[in-house]
């Protein structure tokens, strides 16, 4: 690995924080001078904690570009060689699932959602549906990529599904579960898991990366979703 190129990803890296934060941090500041007026302690500590996910956010995505897009693509050409397509079932599996339980965003939503329901639906629960939903789809989405199958055959029955078990999900669930195919889609799922579907169907001949390879995270944003309002019907049924 050359300097050369741990510069060019240090430099596209601190772009991309800067402009993702400098933004942020200047409409926090514009409301503090004419609206909050907060005390000069948790001004500091704000401003503290902001230069912190900044710095934290750098790594992250240096570490990215150096480290997660480069073995993800390596493991999917590698899953993609194997002669039994099949076993892209289990590895989608386990590569989903372990993926969304370091996903941070998830976590962030599963402590929200027992702090707003004073603990009556525990984090532990969200985020266990939410990693086994996201397993079973990347699972199937392997499984597609393997097999050439077109991605509107699992998508559009996958939507049609949301519709209908959004009347019969418990009504808690519902909003949970819309947010919870946003959090799902995180930094992690946006570079292994696409790095890996990637990797996968330009391992396969015949085909095109551009076509089979994307579409994996839209596969990862319907998961929770399914999967929260299964969780929602289940538990409407059991109080009934």
């Amino acid at each position: 690995m050359s300097a050369a190129f741990l510069i060019d990803e240090a430099r596209s890296a601190a772009v991309s924080v800067m402009m993702a934060v400098l933004p942020l941090a200047g409409l926090f500041l514009a409301f503090q001078v004419f609206l909050l007026r907060l005390p000069g302690r948790s001004f500091r500590n704000i401003l503290a904690g902001t230069l912190l996910s900044a710095c934290g956010l750098f790594l992250f995505l240096v570490g990215v570009g150096i480290g997660f897009l480069p073995v993800g693509r390596a493991i999917g050409e590698a899953l993609g060689a194997l002669p039994n397509k099949w076993l892209l079932l289990p590895a989608g599996l386990f590569l989903g699932f372990v993926t969304t339980w370091g996903e941070p965003a998830v976590r962030i939503l599963a402590d929200q959602v027992e702090e707003a329901s004073n603990g009556s639906i525990r984090r532990s629960l969200v985020l266990h549906t939410v990693c086994i939903g996201v397993a079973l789809w990347v699972g199937l989405g392997l499984l597609r990529i393997g097999y050439g199958i077109p991605i509107l055959y699992l998508l559009v029955p996958g939507y049609l599904l949301v519709l209908v078990i959004m009347w019969l999900s418990d009504r808690d669930f519902v909003g949970i579960a819309v947010d919870a195919g946003g959090v799902a889609t995180g930094p992690l799922a946006n570079t292994f898991l696409l790095a890996l579907a990637l990797g996968t169907s330009a391992s396969i001949g015949g085909q095109n990366p551009l076509v089979n390879g994307l579409g994996l995270v839209s596969l990862i944003a319907l998961a929770p979703v399914v999967s929260l309002m299964t969780l929602g019907i289940l538990i409407r049924w059991r109080r009934r």
